[in-house]
């Protein structure tokens, strides 16, 4: 119908991307680099005249620890430990959300059953659930990779099911009528239309998945990136403290950057 093409070309010429100038990302990387090195300033300021020594480090004797930090007997495999609980707990998260989100997304039975569920164990204060899992799964990598999920799984449900659930109904039923089946729409129509929301889901399930994950080690573990947080934080150790935090700061930095360029690949028919 003369409607329907109108509508998909008017979608398909919204998608294309605006082109910008060489000038502009330029700008905005000298942009960004300005606002670090104003905030490495003050922080340098405010630590060495301001505060006290044992509560902050200047970015300065931060960076002069970091190697002795590194240096520390247990925090290379701590770092390699935490590492490995933080990945085993997003994808777990993945594996959950994904489907679960999905499913909520596209049927209003399951929407209706499953999202209040959903809710009430999403308002439930996750602190409260940690006894319970150390119960279940002891105080080895187990329980940190659960509580990480509990952190992480959320955000995914939400997001997935929210932008699935908001597909515009035009779009799908112009698909039908063309003749696309359940599958064609899926793919052709519902699915690019939820990688945004689902990788911005996933950036989020990221941070969480970390919080989820040192927040167990601190109180349970007696290794990991937490423990060593706790012990630093403890002896008065504050330039190696503020490195290792540099050092998770770093980590979520590169898992982000891994997080972008996937959405990248993944979101590469907007630009086609």
């Amino acid at each position: 119908p003369p409607d329907g093409c109108a509508l998909m070309a008017a979608a398909a010429t919204s998608a294309l991307p605006v082109r910008e100038g060489p000038a502009r990302p330029v700008r905005l990387l000298r942009g960004r680099v300005v606002v670090i090195l104003v905030l490495l300033a003050v922080w340098e300021i405010g630590a060495r005249f301001f505060v006290s020594p044992h509560f902050a480090s200047p970015p300065s004797e931060m960076l002069l620890a970091l190697p002795s930090m590194l240096a520390t007997k247990g925090v290379p495999a701590a770092l390699a430990l935490s590492f490995g609980e933080l990945v085993a707990a997003f994808a777990v998260s993945v594996a959950i959300g994904l489907p679960l989100g999905l499913l909520i997304g596209l049927s209003g039975a399951s929407r209706r059953t499953l999202l209040p569920i959903v809710f009430l164990l999403y308002a439930i204060p996750q602190i409260t659930v940690l006894p319970l899992i150390i119960m279940l799964s002891g105080i080895g990598p187990a329980a940190k990779i659960v509580f990480g999920v509990t952190h992480a799984v959320f955000p995914i449900i939400f997001t997935l099911a929210a932008s699935v659930g908001e597909v515009d109904r035009t779009l799908v039923k112009f698909a039908r009528i063309t003749g696309a089946s359940s599958w064609q729409v899926f793919r052709y129509v519902t699915f690019p239309y939820a990688v945004p929301s689902f990788f911005n889901g996933m950036r989020l399930a990221m941070v969480g998945a970390i919080l989820g994950v040192l927040l167990a080690e601190l109180y349970v573990s007696s290794a990991g990136i937490g423990f060593y947080t706790r012990l630093f934080a403890d002896s008065f150790q504050t330039p190696k403290l503020f490195a290792l935090v540099f050092v998770l700061a770093a980590m979520a930095v590169v898992l982000n950057e891994i997080m972008r360029r996937a959405e990248i690949r993944f979101s590469r028919w907007r630009n086609g």
